[in-house]
């Protein structure tokens, strides 16, 4: 299957942002409760609240992110 490229930043906030709330809400819900027999319920409605937040936030937040490592990077390279 192959996606537009112009949806190139739109594809990565979805997949950073599904990777990153999957693997933290297991985290966190790890740290709070441990393994416990409800354990996978709690986990995915963490994990499914987190990804309604991780999307968006990374949607915004991204381009200005990949200024301040552009700009850090560059300066670097005038050392």
């Amino acid at each position: 299957m192959m996606i537009n490229p112009k949806y190139k930043k739109i594809l990565f906030a979805f997949l950073m942002g599904l990777f990153m709330s999957f693997v933290m809400s297991f985290i966190i819900t790890l740290i709070n409760i441990g393994f416990v027999d409800a354990f996978m319920i709690k986990w995915f409605s963490s994990w499914f609240k987190a990804f309604i937040f991780a999307f968006p936030i990374i949607v915004i937040v991204s381009p200005f992110m990949h200024k301040i490592v552009d700009n850090i990077t560059s300066q670097a390279v005038k050392i």
